[in-house]
């Protein structure tokens, strides 16, 4: 496994995909301020079949939790049972160490006793001589490949913690807690703590997050956590500031709407003033109708549309719109006019119901507002 390096990815090297057990890589996203924030990702069956990644989940909540339990599980009787079971499991190693060992000594035997057969044979008895040739180089493989397969697993089962590492992990008992919370503490530092304890984190994201921790001897505890917001809910302004921006929509466009905003000390979900392109994406995320649309839904017509009524240029229509004649309002930030229709006027008239706002009259200014 990689050393610890220097990311924020507490769980660097150590998660494993819940859908398909490849090792999940460490992606960063750099936020604004200069935060690195962790993303979890599996790209085993991309990797081996070219299928999208299997999973992609946000580690900082992940990290949190994970660091917690570290914390709350490091006490001394517990890292006792902990070395406890790893001592019995070594035990059990060695044991099967034992047996392998036997099986090279075997194959040894075998290629000395196959050896010394070939080396008594008389050479003029040329059959015999390449049978027994045969034999010894087909035991000398066998004894070849034994060795390998156990020295592939001597190594593979040399997890067994000596004495000096025993003591450090005893140590934890009284110094993680302090280290863990310490913020002068290196992240390189807490990573290397953690592995002294934990041998893997399997992540499943479903419509909650599954992690289940692995302790090193064999212990595992499984949290479930909620998944984590996205990008789009974490910039997400409060429902009551949603609410507002759908209420001021009916009369204001989206750079009066930040201005009114503003002024009443409301911030977006980042905590930043509003500005146009915020009330834009509070409108879409949140499916509002822009004023524009609502206009056009109350019965406003464009310029093109009242022009064909009046028979008349744009330029003539701007004056007769200066002039009092014609209504008309902006409907955006980009200098758009809608006008109410002239059988609408009739109707008003015929009605005596009053006049829609007239914005070349009186242009709402986000102060007139409050």
């Amino acid at each position: 496994m990689a050393p610890p390096r220097e990311g924020s990815a507490l769980l660097q090297g150590r998660v494993v995909c819940g859908l398909c057990g490849s090792r999940m890589h460490v992606h960063y996203n750099v936020r604004r301020g200069g935060q690195d924030v962790p993303n979890y990702v599996c790209a085993g069956r991309g990797r081996l079949y070219g299928d999208p990644s299997c999973q992609s989940v946000l580690g900082t909540e992940i990290d949190a939790a994970v660091g917690k339990l570290l914390v709350e599980a490091v006490t001394p009787v517990a890292i006792e049972l902990t070395l406890a079971i790893q001592q019995e499991i070594n035990t059990r190693l060695e044991q099967a160490d034992g047996l392998r060992h036997r099986q090279v000594e075997r194959a040894q035997y075998e290629a000395d006793h196959a050896r010394h057969r070939y080396m008594q044979v008389d050479p003029a008895n040329r059959l015999v001589a390449d049978s027994l040739e045969a034999d010894w180089n087909a035991r000398l493989r066998a004894l070849d490949e034994a060795q390998q397969e156990y020295q592939l697993q001597r190594t593979g089962d040399r997890n067994a913690a000596s004495e000096q590492e025993h003591k450090r992990i005893l140590d934890l008992a009284t110094d993680l807690p302090k280290a863990w919370s310490d913020p002068n503490t290196p992240q390189r530092e807490r990573k290397r703590m953690l592995a002294l304890l934990i041998e893997d984190v399997t992540l499943l994201k479903q419509r909650q997050v599954t992690v289940e921790v692995r302790f090193r001897g064999g212990a595992t505890t499984t949290l479930t956590l909620p998944r984590p917001l996205t990008a789009q809910q974490l910039r997400a302004a409060h429902e009551d500031v949603r609410q507002e921006i759908d209420r001021l929509l009916d009369e204001y466009t989206d750079t009066q709407i930040a201005k009114i905003l503003n002024e009443r000390g409301l911030q977006t979900g980042t905590g930043d003033p509003f500005d146009q392109t915020s009330v834009q994406w509070v409108r879409f995320s949140a499916k509002y109708k822009s004023l524009k649309q609502r206009l056009l839904d109350a019965g406003w017509i464009s310029c093109k549309q009242i022009c064909l009524q009046l028979d008349v240029s744009r330029t003539t229509l701007a004056k007769r719109r200066l002039e009092g004649s014609v209504r008309g309002r902006l409907c955006n930030d980009g200098g758009e006019w809608l006008y109410w229709p002239l059988n609408l006027i009739a109707q008003d008239m015929t009605s005596q119901s009053p006049i829609p706002f007239n914005a070349q009259e009186v242009i709402p200014t986000a102060r007139g507002a409050l």
